[in-house]
This record gives C-alpha cells, structure tokens and sequence, in this order.
C-alpha cells in the first residue's frame, strides 16, 4: 500500500488524501451501530460508532482482512454537528478498534439512513496483498 501525497500539500489529520494498493480488493457495505442480532444496544452516537466499526472489522475478518488493509472509508452522518462536537470522543473510539492508520476518507451529512435508529453508517474497501485469499 502507499499513501498518495501531494507535494507542497498540508498533512491530513487521521486519513490520507489517496492510497494506492494490489491485491485482492474487499468490498464492506455499510455497516450501522447495531449488534450481530440487528439490534441497537444504544442511541448514543458515539457507541453507534464503535458498533458500526466493530461490525467493519467482522466483515474484514470473513476475507482475512484486518483494519490495517482498509484503503477507503466514507461515513453517512445524519447530523455532522455532533459528529464535530464529539470529534474527540470519535477519535478515540477509531484508535481504540480500528488503530492508527492512513485510509482515505471521506464524511457525508445525509438527511436520515435506512434505519431510523442509526445515526451513523461506514463503509469500507480493503485490499489484501496478493496471495492472501
């Protein structure tokens, strides 16, 4: 994998701003902050966001994949407000279970998800190295 960085450009902070990577490519849909049961454990965001990361990190383990392959997210926020005044907590909960890495990113406000409980939904593309499959 590497990260894609232009010259002159500032440093992102917690994503990059392109990763090119070979290998096998997996595709996450969307995952919400519910459990394995399609419940909803709480109606706070940012354990909305762990689950919904946990979740990611599930279906990356069916491939074989870890976070650490993940080259691409993008997250659907149905208000960014609270996702910026609880950046912080956000970012912790990230390090915590996906780690400290370089995807590229990208963030959406959307008026509402499919699930009318969901404040937040992720997905992700993770490419394997060859042979890892």
């Amino acid at each position: 994998m590497k990260i894609l960085q232009p010259a002159g450009w500032a440093a992102p902070r917690g994503y990059s701003n392109g990763v090119a990577a070979a290998g096998t490519t997996v595709f996450v849909a969307g995952q919400i902050g519910w459990n394995a049961r399609c419940e909803f454990d709480s109606d706070d965001f940012v354990q909305q966001v762990r689950q919904a990361l946990l979740n990611v990190r599930a279906v990356l383990a069916e491939a074989g994949a870890t976070p650490e392959h993940i080259t691409r997210m993008t997250w659907y926020l149905v208000d960014k407000r609270e996702y910026l005044a609880r950046a912080r907590e956000v970012g912790a909960v990230f390090r915590e279970v996906i780690g400290v890495y370089h995807a590229a990113m990208s963030a959406v406000q959307v008026s509402a998800l499919m699930e009318d409980r969901a404040k937040v939904e992720i997905e992700a593309t993770a490419v394997l190295p060859p042979a890892s499959l």
